[in-house]
């Protein structure tokens, strides 16, 4: 398995539940983090050297990157696993993948490169490398079964992670805050380039909704050591705001908060599953930016927007992530008189992810292996 960040570690770490129920003696090996090396997972490299954003930043860190994948390829060229899973990270991965399947191996891949929204060649490549697409998202495995590509729509687990009802009171008084008070939880990232581009924006938001929002409290949970360190530098510069700074613990600073400012991701999801209005904004560097810009083919970045196929939730990307922009989107989402019919959708979307995604997706590798 090879997972390259913190949403793909959390995968990784469900499959591996569910593939022990059926291979119980199994050894899981090659790239993971913290939560799948807890289920047993041997890590031959850091998960964090693979976590690079962009079109530039991996430029900087190629001869790194293919000598991990060079590795990778070798290793398991000379000991063929039962199989090799790519966890996301479609620019890594699908290469790997591509070459074992020549040599042999079983591959698979969890989590759907987003072929249907921008770079729609890659279909090409994916159909030559992959014996099985496992995808989280019901659209995006009929983007597969068009291309005659096996592919199972498995749910997502964190539908069956995240209760349909949070506690929010419980969760503010686990961080220590004031429980008839508004909270905000900024989330600008779990990448360094991610954190570098949009961390001081939302603080800047954030200060300004203060202002407008009597009792304003503000969350950051860090995704990661690395993170943390990163954030509680930029901090050092806000000593002014009562910013609590979380070592990771997303789900309970979403639980607790009234809305929430994020870099679009997973974390969409996750807000989406917490039943929490959120601001989707997102920006990259000027150069990547125009490079991917041309190449995208849907009109919605978020995941809650693109599994309704609807503007429910606002993005404001780019040159349109401005601090005025933002703290208007962010005080009307913490107008909680405004919020019952988001949350009746959200609950309705929920329900069409929530799965045994660990068991469908364990169980389709098994077939793949068997046959």
């Amino acid at each position: 398995m090879v997972a390259g960040e913190t949403s793909g570690d959390l995968l990784g770490a469900d499959l591996i539940r569910g593939l022990k129920t059926i291979y119980p003696d199994a050894i899981f090996e090659g790239i993971g983090g913290p939560k799948m090396q807890a289920e047993g997972f041997y890590s031959l490299f850091s998960m964090e050297r693979l976590s690079v954003m962009g079109l530039i930043e991996p430029l900087k860190r190629l001869p790194e990157l293919l000598r991990i994948r060079r590795a990778i390829v070798d290793r398991y060229k000379k000991s063929p696993p039962l199989a090799f899973v790519g966890i996301d990270s479609p620019d890594f991965n699908t290469n790997i993948e591509l070459k074992l399947h020549r040599a042999g191996v079983k591959t698979v891949h969890y989590v759907s490169p987003s072929v249907w929204a921008w770079r729609q060649g890659r279909i090409k490549t994916i159909k030559k490398a992959v014996d099985l697409m496992l995808t989280l998202l019901p659209f995006e495995a009929e983007f597969y079964s068009e291309s005659q590509i096996p592919v199972r729509f498995v749910g997502h687990p964190l539908a069956r992670q995240i209760p349909m009802r949070s506690n929010r009171l419980a969760a503010k008084k686990q961080l220590e805050l004031i429980s008839d008070k508004p909270v905000l939880c900024l989330m600008p990232g779990s990448r360094a380039g991610e954190v570098a581009l949009l961390a001081e924006l939302f603080i800047a938001v954030a200060e300004r909704a203060g202002d407008s929002v009597p009792g304003l409290q503000l969350v950051i949970p860090a995704a990661n050591e690395a993170r943390y360190e990163q954030l509680k530098g930029i901090l050092s510069c806000y000593k002014h705001l009562n910013i609590k700074l979380l070592r990771q613990q997303s789900h309970l600073a979403m639980a607790s908060s009234d809305a929430v400012l994020l870099a679009s991701g997973t974390t969409a999801l996750e807000a989406m599953l917490f039943k929490k209005p959120m601001v989707v904004s997102y920006r990259l560097g000027a150069i990547t930016h125009a490079l991917v810009s041309p190449f995208i083919k849907t009109p919605f970045v978020s995941i809650p927007n693109l599994l309704a196929g609807e503007m429910l939730v606002p993005e404001l990307i780019q040159s349109d992530a401005t601090v005025e922009a933002l703290t208007a989107a962010i005080i009307d989402a913490l107008d909680t008189g405004k919020n019952k019919p988001l949350i009746e959708q959200f609950d309705r979307l929920h329900k069409l992810l929530d799965m045994d995604s660990a068991a469908i997706a364990a169980e389709a590798i098994h077939q793949l292996v068997s046959s």
